[in-house]
């Protein structure tokens, strides 16, 4: 970082504002603050001395192994440079100007063209300056144009913003945007060279200060015909600190290609389980970041915030939508913690349930009969759900919920994060002027009806189901360093919550999620390199326009779990999507490509060998053999076992379509 930032600021302090001769050969009197450092060059009302700020660059965003997704780059913009016209009048000057415009728009058509009014404005007053007239040129452009420019014409160097990604990871990244435009009239004392930036979405705007960079100072010297005298760098511009986040840039990368292949629209979260890191959270569609560098034009945004896809939307954890049958493992850990029914506890499911005038069904419309909690997982079975939501009522299983971080935002550093929404007593009684009912808890219990969630939201409670004990607290930044490298704040695993749910009743509800991946709902997510526990959902989202959404979420490997995650897709209108049709494969296409490296993040450590010095063995015992009284070889190898290869993926059913429950139709308790 700090040999690209070194780079940055020599290749700005190189550049001259207005070339002149060698300034060895020139008096280099300082003009401290502003004054006159040579009375008789002052009194003269064309010499000037001039003190200029050089923003300081901005500090990079990076992801957790150091690859940039923000940085600042060296960037160049066309200008008029005047010079000091002996019998300068408004129509002469004007008429040189317009004659070098000309040029300027033969290498560069898009120019800006000044009024003749600013023209003339500028050179009474600030001819000393560059006059800019075109928007950020790159270094391959440059290289096209400067072999063509005029006496009169320059390209100034700038700091420009730059997303090396792209779109990638957008809605997180953020953008910056001007402070402000350049003033008019007579120069100011440290006014800055040229436009700086600040944040203004995501990470850029919560870390403005710390990426804001210190700017530099600069001091000129003109005599009255308009020669500079002195070009005296007073203070270097100090760059800004840099933000280290948690995301995994490759990972990050082949989410979103994975999203781009699988769904128009969706998400995908990847979390560390043991310390909160969130490492990948991915949102399709997305918009290039770039756009807004230096500048968007309003018709260009407009086409953004417009677009019936919502790219400026972050649907990893902006988006609240209904669970579906994600929200299925929150009632069997609320069931079985409570006592309400154990491991092998069967309940008949019949192939449907009719609630006050409301018949809901299962979601292949057959029978299930008598099954226990890991197979009404297995089958996603909506009956089996919804009994024990109506046993259990629907506090019990919502305040499990809220113990898992629904309800509530992740505590993240995003703009515009949704809290979702858990419905509550006083809720109800204000908003549906009745308390919950059974076709409430049947509902709820099956991921509809009131409940919204953020992918970001069930990836969490995934990891807290994977944890076992608690809900680790959430981190997406790694470190912030200030520019001299010093680390100003450190993430650190922490306790978000104590999820309060008996050691059993995790173990059972994860094997249950196994079932799903080995024979059940999830079998199109299955891997070849460790097992996966996962939960399948369908959920009705936009009822008027028959648009339905597909999740599979979970975690792996089964034993000693180590990634939760999320994957949603966004159905189109009147189509049925499922969560083994659509979401799995997401996840399936997300981890298999990377086998070879999660295997080794997953693979256990190998143990080192036992050495016994030769010495220390009894003479009458020959090397490499047992001691009769320890029977410890000089040697001993731990066997690391591989795991199997090539399972077979078990079929895909159908996912259960969740029905909303008219108030109107439901029973009173």
């Amino acid at each position: 970082m700090s040999k690209l930032i070194t780079t940055l600021i020599s290749g700005i302090l190189a550049a001259s504002v207005a070339p002149a001769q060698d300034l060895a050969s020139l008096p280099t009197t300082p003009a401290a603050g502003g004054t006159a450092g040579d009375g008789s060059i002052f009194t003269r009302k064309d010499a000037r001395t001039i003190t200029l700020a050089i923003p300081g660059p901005r500090g990079p965003i990076l992801d957790r192994n150091g690859a940039p997704l923000a940085q600042s780059r060296v960037a160049w913009q066309l200008a008029l440079q005047f010079r000091q016209f002996e019998k300068a009048d408004r129509d002469f000057v004007i008429k040189w100007a317009r004659g070098h415009l000309a040029t300027a728009k033969l290498l560069y058509p898009t120019i800006s063209e000044p009024t003749d009014d600013e023209l003339w404005n500028h050179y009474n007053d600030r001819r000393w300056l560059p006059l800019l007239i075109s928007t950020h040129i790159g270094k391959e452009q440059k290289e096209k144009i400067e072999g063509g420019l005029s006496s009169g014409l320059i390209l100034h160097p700038v700091y420009q913003r730059y997303y090396p990604e792209g779109e990638l990871a957008a809605h997180i990244i953020g953008y910056t945007g001007s402070v402000g435009k350049l003033p008019t009239g007579p120069i100011n004392f440290n006014e800055p060279l040229w436009e700086e930036t600040e944040g203004r979405a995501g990470f850029e705007a919560l870390f403005n200060k710390e990426l804001t960079g210190q700017p530099g100072m600069k001091k000129l010297l003109y005599d009255e015909q308009g020669r500079e005298l002195l070009k005296d760098q007073v203070r270097r511009p100090r760059p800004g600190g840099a933000v280290v986040t948690t995301l995994n840039l490759e990972w990050q990368r082949h989410a979103e290609e994975v999203l781009r292949d699988k769904a128009r629209r969706g998400a995908f979260v990847l979390i560390d389980v043991n310390t909160g890191e969130v490492l990948v959270m991915a949102s399709r569609p997305s918009f290039d970041l770039n756009m807004f560098i230096p500048g968007i034009g309003t018709k260009e945004y407009d086409a953004l915030k417009d677009d019936p896809a919502t790219p400026l939307y972050g649907r990893a954890f902006q988006s609240a939508y209904p669970p579906g049958s994600c929200f299925k493992p929150i009632v069997a850990l609320t069931a079985l913690n409570d006592g309400e029914i154990e491991e092998n506890t069967t309940i008949d499911c019949p192939a449907s349930i009719t609630l006050g005038g409301h018949t809901f069904n299962n979601h292949n419309k057959k029978a299930g009969g008598a099954i226990n909690v890991k197979s009404a997982l297995a089958s996603s079975n909506n009956i089996w759900f919804g009994k024990v939501g109506m046993r259990l009522g629907s506090n019990a299983f919502l305040g499990t919920a809220r113990r898992f971080g629904f309800g509530e935002k992740t505590g993240l550093d995003l703009i515009g994060e949704t809290a979702g929404f858990l419905p509550t007593n006083e809720w109800m009684l204000s908003v549906q002027k009745r308390r919950f009912m059974d076709g409430d808890a049947f509902n709820l219990s099956i991921g509809q009806g009131f409940l919204e969630v953020s992918p970001l939201q069930v990836a969490q409670a995934m990891a807290g189901i994977a944890n076992g004990g608690v809900l680790p607290k959430l981190h997406l930044i790694h470190q912030v360093q200030d520019p001299f490298g010093r680390v100003i704040r450190q993430a650190v695993p922490e306790r978000r919550n104590w999820l309060g749910i008996d050691a059993d009743a995790i173990q059972v509800v994860r094997e249950g999620m196994r079932r799903v991946v080995e024979g059940g709902t999830g079998g199109s997510a299955d891997l070849s390199f460790t097992e996966l526990c996962g939960k399948t959902g369908t959920a009705q989202w936009k009822i008027s326009s028959k648009t339905n959404l597909a999740w599979f979420a979970g975690f792996l490997p089964y034993d000693e779990p180590r990634f939760a995650f999320a994957a949603v897709y966004e159905g189109r209108p009147g189509e049925n999507p499922s969560g083994g049709k659509n979401a799995a494969p997401i996840v399936k296409s997300f981890f298999e490509p990377l086998k070879k490296e999660f295997k080794e993040i997953l693979a256990p450590a190998p143990k080192a060998l036992e050495i016994i010095d030769e010495e220390e063995i009894p003479a009458a015992v020959e090397v490499g053999e047992a001691t009769p009284e320890e029977g410890v070889l000089r040697a001993q190898e731990v066997e690391i076992l591989e795991t199997d290869e090539g399972a077979d993926e078990p079929a895909v059913e159908e996912v259960p379509r969740a029905l909303p429950v008219d108030p109107d139709e439901i029973p009173e308790e």
